[in-house]
Protein backbone atom coordinates (compact mmCIF):
# COMPACT_ATOMS: atom_id res chain seq x y z
CA UNK A 1 0.00 0.00 0.00
CA UNK A 2 1.30 3.44 -0.89
CA UNK A 3 2.24 5.88 1.83
CA UNK A 4 0.92 9.41 1.70
CA UNK A 5 3.32 12.28 2.30
CA UNK A 6 2.62 15.96 2.07
CA UNK A 7 4.85 18.24 -0.01
CA UNK A 8 4.73 21.94 0.71
CA UNK A 9 5.97 24.72 -1.55
CA UNK A 10 7.15 28.06 -0.16
CA UNK A 11 8.31 31.40 -1.49
CA UNK A 12 11.56 31.80 0.43
CA UNK A 13 10.53 30.83 3.98
CA UNK A 14 10.69 27.01 3.77
CA UNK A 15 13.54 26.77 6.26
CA UNK A 16 11.69 28.91 8.82
CA UNK A 17 8.50 26.90 8.33
CA UNK A 18 10.26 23.57 8.81
CA UNK A 19 12.00 24.74 11.99
CA UNK A 20 8.50 25.54 13.26
CA UNK A 21 7.07 22.15 12.15
CA UNK A 22 10.01 20.30 13.77
CA UNK A 23 8.98 21.85 17.11
CA UNK A 24 5.27 21.15 16.57
CA UNK A 25 5.87 17.46 15.78
CA UNK A 26 8.83 16.99 18.15
CA UNK A 27 11.06 15.65 15.39
CA UNK A 28 14.34 16.41 13.67
CA UNK A 29 14.98 17.42 10.09
CA UNK A 30 16.09 14.54 7.87
CA UNK A 31 18.30 16.84 5.82
CA UNK A 32 18.16 20.00 3.78
CA UNK A 33 19.45 20.49 0.26
CA UNK A 34 19.87 24.01 -1.09
CA UNK A 35 19.88 25.29 -4.65
CA UNK A 36 23.65 25.76 -4.40
CA UNK A 37 23.92 21.98 -3.79
CA UNK A 38 22.58 21.20 -7.26
CA UNK A 39 25.19 19.58 -9.48
CA UNK A 40 26.58 21.77 -12.22
CA UNK A 41 27.73 20.79 -15.65
CA UNK A 42 26.49 20.77 -19.21
CA UNK A 43 22.88 21.86 -19.47
CA UNK A 44 22.56 22.62 -15.76
CA UNK A 45 20.96 25.99 -15.04
CA UNK A 46 23.09 28.70 -13.50
CA UNK A 47 21.96 29.39 -9.94
CA UNK A 48 21.47 33.12 -9.28
CA UNK A 49 23.21 34.34 -6.11
CA UNK A 50 19.93 35.53 -4.55
CA UNK A 51 18.51 31.99 -4.43
CA UNK A 52 21.61 29.87 -3.74
CA UNK A 53 20.76 29.47 -0.04
CA UNK A 54 17.03 28.77 -0.55
CA UNK A 55 15.77 25.28 0.20
CA UNK A 56 15.65 22.92 -2.78
CA UNK A 57 14.33 20.03 -0.65
CA UNK A 58 13.84 19.24 3.04
CA UNK A 59 11.87 16.70 5.05
CA UNK A 60 10.78 15.66 8.52
CA UNK A 61 9.30 12.36 9.63
CA UNK A 62 6.03 12.75 11.53
CA UNK A 63 5.78 9.01 12.25
CA UNK A 64 7.00 5.73 10.72
CA UNK A 65 4.79 6.06 7.65
CA UNK A 66 4.33 9.81 7.16
CA UNK A 67 6.74 12.51 6.07
CA UNK A 68 6.35 16.23 5.51
CA UNK A 69 8.55 17.55 2.72
CA UNK A 70 9.03 20.99 1.26
CA UNK A 71 10.97 23.42 -0.87
CA UNK A 72 11.27 27.04 -1.89
CA UNK A 73 9.88 27.29 -5.40
CA UNK A 74 11.75 29.73 -7.61
CA UNK A 75 9.81 30.85 -10.68
CA UNK A 76 11.67 29.91 -13.82
CA UNK A 77 13.87 27.45 -11.91
CA UNK A 78 11.60 24.74 -10.51
CA UNK A 79 7.85 24.44 -10.79
CA UNK A 80 5.17 27.09 -10.97
CA UNK A 81 5.10 30.32 -8.97
CA UNK A 82 3.89 29.82 -5.40
CA UNK A 83 0.50 31.30 -4.56
CA UNK A 84 -1.00 31.02 -1.12
CA UNK A 85 -4.31 29.30 -1.40
CA UNK A 86 -6.44 26.60 0.06
CA UNK A 87 -6.00 24.06 -2.73
CA UNK A 88 -3.96 21.83 -0.39
CA UNK A 89 -4.78 20.82 3.15
CA UNK A 90 -2.86 18.49 5.37
CA UNK A 91 -5.25 16.40 7.44
CA UNK A 92 -4.00 15.15 10.78
CA UNK A 93 -6.13 12.26 12.06
CA UNK A 94 -5.27 12.16 15.77
CA UNK A 95 -5.50 9.30 18.25
CA UNK A 96 -6.81 11.34 21.18
CA UNK A 97 -8.55 14.58 22.06
CA UNK A 98 -5.40 15.68 23.87
CA UNK A 99 -3.28 15.19 20.78
CA UNK A 100 -5.81 17.14 18.68
CA UNK A 101 -5.80 20.00 21.18
CA UNK A 102 -2.00 20.10 21.41
CA UNK A 103 -1.53 20.15 17.63
CA UNK A 104 -4.24 22.78 17.17
CA UNK A 105 -2.72 25.03 19.81
CA UNK A 106 0.74 24.79 18.25
CA UNK A 107 -0.16 24.99 14.55
CA UNK A 108 -2.86 27.66 14.88
CA UNK A 109 -0.50 29.96 16.80
CA UNK A 110 -0.35 33.08 14.61
CA UNK A 111 -2.80 31.60 12.09
CA UNK A 112 -3.72 33.74 9.09
CA UNK A 113 -7.23 32.29 8.79
CA UNK A 114 -9.33 30.08 11.07
CA UNK A 115 -12.10 28.47 9.03
CA UNK A 116 -13.30 26.43 11.97
CA UNK A 117 -12.00 26.40 15.55
CA UNK A 118 -11.28 23.05 17.17
CA UNK A 119 -14.73 21.93 18.26
CA UNK A 120 -17.18 19.01 18.14
CA UNK A 121 -18.95 18.33 14.84
CA UNK A 122 -21.43 15.78 13.54
CA UNK A 123 -18.52 13.80 12.05
CA UNK A 124 -15.91 14.07 14.81
CA UNK A 125 -15.54 14.69 18.50
CA UNK A 126 -13.06 17.43 17.54
CA UNK A 127 -12.32 19.06 14.19
CA UNK A 128 -10.62 22.24 13.02
CA UNK A 129 -9.53 23.76 9.71
CA UNK A 130 -7.25 26.75 9.37
CA UNK A 131 -4.39 28.40 7.49
CA UNK A 132 -1.19 28.63 9.53
CA UNK A 133 1.14 31.61 9.63
CA UNK A 134 3.01 30.30 6.58
CA UNK A 135 -0.10 30.00 4.41
CA UNK A 136 -0.46 26.20 4.73
CA UNK A 137 -3.98 24.83 5.23
CA UNK A 138 -4.52 22.20 7.95
CA UNK A 139 -7.38 19.99 9.17
CA UNK A 140 -7.20 18.41 12.61
CA UNK A 141 -9.58 15.53 13.19
CA UNK A 142 -10.31 13.37 16.22
CA UNK A 143 -13.15 10.96 15.47
CA UNK A 144 -13.53 9.65 19.01
CA UNK A 145 -16.94 8.07 19.58
CA UNK A 146 -18.62 9.79 16.62
CA UNK A 147 -19.13 7.29 13.81
CA UNK A 148 -20.28 8.34 10.35
CA UNK A 149 -22.67 6.15 8.41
Amino acid sequence: MAKIHAYLNFDGNCEEAFRFYEKVFHTQNLGTHRYCDMPGGDGAPEIPDEIKDRVLHTAIRINESTMLMGSDIVEGMVGLPVHEGNQTYIMLDTESAGEAESLYKALADGAKNIEMKLEPTFFAELYASFQDRFGIWWMIHYEGNVKMG
